[in-house]
């Protein structure tokens, strides 16, 4: 049914009020199917008419619709006219977007251009450096702006970009093309700007700024080096004049956190300056520019200044950049002298490790705020943390910095703590500052991830008494930093201590005490998967944690503050996965108080991170721990699960339904059967509507992979095998993204469903397989495929033989079978994962040993070949160990960071409810003793084989092979 273009207006409306949301949504995801709808979006963004609310909404709209569809192969692909209409009019959308309101609007239409630039760019949208070009203007700014600002959104995913030799063309051709207007532009601007000081101006030169970033992030192009000077020059240069540039006329409240224009553009040019300093100091050193950039920093941030919140970037890239200086060990008569590194500590370091009047009104209001920029390693780093680094730069860069940094940093830390040593109410304050520094003076190196994992030699970490436990978080955030440095004793012996602290009534003291918590219980014995701590370290107090933990979340009064917090259930998570079955029959109490609050949150979801740790904590408890402990607790938990779980399902809470397919496959698998409550639910999951939601699909995988484990026969009988055959063949398969899925899928099929049964549709699904491949294959479509062509004759299903196969595959086209196994096949062997190499050794030797189609023409021409690359398996015979031995690897073996648990948008998998890897040929114990009895036997009965291996082998390399897995006949 058509939706009228007026009804466009209203439903976005309506996707902003979240009583209207989900049919809103519903309604404009159909009128999205229908032709020239991106446009017609276009069209409502550039309404001047429109409420902005509205345009902004359809902005989003078109912006997320081009992300989803732009792709053929996407679940709803823009047509191909209605893409080639839309390209030409973005450009111009962002020009005719000038006004400031608009701002917002233009920022999403920029990202369009990004991401159709990403795909298309150059080869299916050549004119696009030409359509910006052309557009910039020697006298109106507002379209420079709109022009600049999406060669920006263009350009910037350079920064991240890995090299490649198709990556370098494109730059060559967007530095041909723009870099002279660029310049033209550049000085345009700068002799506008500095003499007259203009809002407009000062923008665009900031996007100026920036684009030079972009645009020298990979490589220099001839241009930037012959420019060099005009730049960097230290008296003369754009960036010198530019960093001395603050006009009061532009400057905001330094005690707002919205930076001045001029603050802005001094950052870019110093993450400029960092950027050289790594890939081109030659240049720096033509300029002699390090030395005036250094001069510029002490004249910001020098002098003991403490600057307002609003120069907090400024400040923190500077110090970036003097860290950066000195560990490139490049600029050694700058920053190793006693005097220089006294000034440094003395004049820009200390002043920036104390804590601010917002530093203490963030820790009382905004208290998770606080913590998060705490422990955040990101570039975006605060004041103090990149002052820090400061330290940590100057101890990391040489034997004498280290111990003159070491002397000074001890001499000011004495201070600090003689000054809080005469009490006062600041006191407090310098005892902070003085554990701060102290830690940044005693670490050399280390990860978010694993703590401090190198120190300064000259620092007693363990034994400094005088400085660590003294305040709350500075004690916690010490034990944080350096938990790698102490021994397993010595933390058994803080871990009560620690635990003590949750129960603070400070929402960042507990807080911090259950990262630290988190982060110690994750710790490993050295490179190994072991983890420190074990069951029965933690059995003695866990229960109690996790009730202290949970009461803690309980406490909140609405969805949105319960939810709040996810360092407290990431610690919730990890206590679980820590104890195992330790938590005796306690575990019962935690399921219930786990799902109370799915029941909470489910009201209003808020908080991505914390729902996966939430049901990571479900998952962790149910399967991997108490579950495979007490067998039967399945009846405790379906009960507490499934009304919470049919809520989600019922209304539609797309956030939670993938944990939901998940957790229900981890419970099916643990029935022998498959329960009526199941099986009620299998018709919806065969629904096309269920299908649609790109991050279930992992999760419905799991879940009819467990019923055909668990009662394929009832299946066949409701002949409800075709349809997981349809969504196999219609909609996984064919899509780039969702086509490993399938292949699970249809493995599982192969597995569980008779021969007999899929006879009538094997050959359509080999047919399947096969155009896929032809239309539009891509290198993980071609090793799922050649995979699933061995694993067929290898899981010796009833009536699935080797020769079954061959024949199917001819009967579509004679000699097709080679032809694949030639092109497809082959190349692949070599590149497997370990995993998959005890299931290709056995498809291998299979096809090998029990195929009489395998030892005819032409057939036998790959004979030899097959052996080879089999041969090729044993060289590394360690691998088929790790294969046979990975199922027992549990998500207590594993960090939960590592696996990339935490919120993903497409899929969030729960690393506790992945099943561990089956063994699909399990019939066969050890690969070698199989391989060595089947070509035994093959030789003994076909004597022509061994003359076919003798003639094909003048190097003897194959009849070595076989004599080494003790082949005899």
């Amino acid at each position: 049914m058509l939706i009228s273009e007026s009804e466009i207006p209203k439903l976005l409306l309506g996707s902003l009020n979240p009583q209207t949301r989900k049919q809103a949504e519903k309604s404009l995801l159909e009128y999205s199917r229908q032709p020239t709808f991106v446009l017609r979006l276009l069209r409502l963004v550039l309404d001047a008419i429109q409420n902005i609310a509205i345009r902004l909404a359809a902005s989003v709209y078109l912006k997320n619709t081009v992300k989803l569809g732009w792709l053929e192969d996407d679940e709803y692909p823009i047509s191909a006219s209605d893409k080639e209409a839309l390209k030409p009019q973005l450009v111009p959308a962002m020009i005719a977007l000038s006004a400031q309101n608009e701002k917002p609007i233009r920022a999403q239409i920029a990202e369009c251009v990004s991401l159709i630039a990403e795909l298309d760019f150059p080869h299916r949208w050549p004119d696009l450096i030409d359509q910006l070009v052309q557009s910039l203007s020697t006298t109106d700014f507002n379209v420079n702006i709109g022009v600049l600002e999406t060669a920006h959104s263009i350009f910037r995913s350079w920064r991240s970009q890995a090299r490649s030799d198709a990556f370098w063309s494109i730059i060559k051709l967007v530095h041909s093309k723009f870099l002279v207007p660029y310049f033209s532009l550049f000085e345009l601007t700068i002799s506008r700007l500095l003499p007259s000081p203009d809002r407009l101006l000062a923008q665009t030169m900031l996007v100026l700024v920036e684009l030079f970033y972009d645009l020298t992030c990979q490589d220099l192009a001839p241009e930037f080096e012959d420019g060099n000077e005009i730049f960097f020059a230290p008296d003369t240069g754009y960036f010198m004049r530019l960093m001395e540039w603050n006009p009061p006329q532009l400057q905001t409240d330094p005690d707002e956190p919205t930076p001045s224009i001029s603050s802005t553009i001094r950052t870019a040019i110093l993450e400029i300056a960092e950027l050289y300093v790594k890939l081109y100091p030659e240049m720096l050193a033509r300029s002699q520019s390090v030395g005036a950039f250094v001069k510029k920093v002490w004249e910001l941030v020098g002098g003991g200044k403490q600057l307002g919140i609003a120069y907090d970037q400024l400040v923190s890239q500077s110090l970036r950049f003097i860290s950066t200086a000195i560990r490139s060990g490049a600029y050694r008569d700058i920053f190793e002298s006693h005097d220089t590194i006294q000034g440094l500590i003395a004049g820009i370091v200390v002043s920036n490790l104390a804590l601010r009047t917002r530093d203490i009104e963030a820790f009382e209001d905004t208290p998770l705020e606080y913590i998060r920029g705490e422990l955040q390693v990101s570039d975006v780093s605060t004041p103090r943390q990149a002052a820090a680094d400061v330290v940590k730069a100057l101890v990391g860069v040489g034997r004498e910095s280290e111990i003159a940094t070491t002397t000074i940093a001890s001499e000011w830390i004495s201070r600090a703590l003689a000054e809080a040593s005469q009490g006062g109410e600041d006191g407090w304050k310098s005892k902070d500052a003085a554990v701060y520094l102290f830690e940044a003076v005693a670490t050399r190196s280390g990860t978010l991830t694993q703590g401090v994992t190198a120190t300064n030699p000259n620092v007693d970490i363990v034994g400094a008494g005088g400085v660590n436990p003294v305040l709350q978080v500075d004690a916690i955030r010490y034990l944080y930093t350096f938990r790698n440095q102490l021994t397993k004793e010595q933390l058994v012996s803080v871990l009560p201590l620690l635990s003590s602290r949750l129960e603070s009534h400070d929402v960042v003291v507990y807080t911090y005490a259950a990262v630290a918590l988190d982060r110690v219980l994750s710790m490993r014995v050295g490179e190994s998967t072991s983890l420190i701590f074990s069951s029965a370290d933690v059995q003695p107090f866990a229960l109690q944690l996790l009730d202290v933990l949970l009461a803690k979340i309980d406490l909140q009064a609405s969805p949105e503050r319960v939810a709040e917090n996810d360092f407290l259930m990431r610690c919730v998570t990890r206590v679980i996965i820590t104890a195992k079955q330790g938590l005796g029959e306690g575990y019962v109490n935690v399921l219930q108080r786990l799902v109370a609050i799915l029941r909470i949150i489910s009201k209003n979801p808020s908080n991505p991170n914390f729902d996966q740790y939430l049901f990571e904590s479900i998952s962790a408890l149910l399967r991997r721990f108490v579950g495979a402990v007490v067998p039967d607790s399945i009846a405790i938990f379906e009960p507490a699960l499934f009304p919470p779980f049919t809520e989600i399902l019922q209304g539609d809470i797309d956030q939670y339904i993938p944990y939901v397919f998940q957790i229900l496959a981890q419970m099916l698998t643990l029935h022998r059967g498959v329960p009526a409550d199941y099986r009620a639910l299998l018709p919806f999951l065969l629904t096309p509507a269920i299908w649609a939601q790109k991050g279930s699909i992992p999760g419905l995988v799991s879940l009819l992979r467990a019923f055909l484990m668990r009662d394929a026969a009832a299946m066949i009988e409701a002949n409800q095998h075709t349809s997981v055959l349809g969504i196999v063949q219609q909609r996984l398969v064919p899509s780039k993204t969702n086509d490993g899925w399938g292949f699970e899928l249809l493995q599982s099929i192969m597995l569980y469903v008779p021969l007999n049964v899929l006879q009538p549709y094997f050959r359509p699904i080999i047919v399947t397989l096969l155009t896929r491949m032809q239309q539009n294959k891509t290198n993980s479509y071609v090793y799922y495929f050649a995979y699933f062509l061995l694993y067929m004759p290898a899981i010796n299903a009833n009536g699935l033989t080797p020769d079954y196969l061959v024949q199917t595959v001819d009967e579509i086209q004679p000699g097709l079978w080679s032809q694949i196994v030639s092109n497809f096949v082959v190349p692949q062997i070599a590149q497997l994962a370990v995993k998959d190499r005890k299931v290709a050794a056995v498809g291998l030797t299979r096809l090998l040993t029990q195929s009489t189609l395998s030892l005819k023409e032409p057939n036998v021409k790959l004979w030899l070949v097959l052996l080879d690359q089999l041969a090729g398996l044993f060289k590394e015979p360690k691998a088929f160990a790790a294969a046979e031995d990975a199922g027992g690897t549990g998500v207590t073996d594993i960090d939960l960071e590592e696996q990339a648990v935490g919120y993903q948008a497409a899929y969030s998998k729960l690393a506790a409810a992945a099943a561990p890897l089956p063994d699909l040929v399990a019939y066969v114990g050890d690969v070698r003793s199989y391989v060595a009895g089947e070509f035994t036997r093959l030789l003994s009965s076909e004597p022509n084989v061994r003359t076919l291996v003798e003639q094909g082998d003048p190097q003897n390399q194959l009849r070595l092979f076989l004599s080494s897995l003790g082949v005899s006949g």
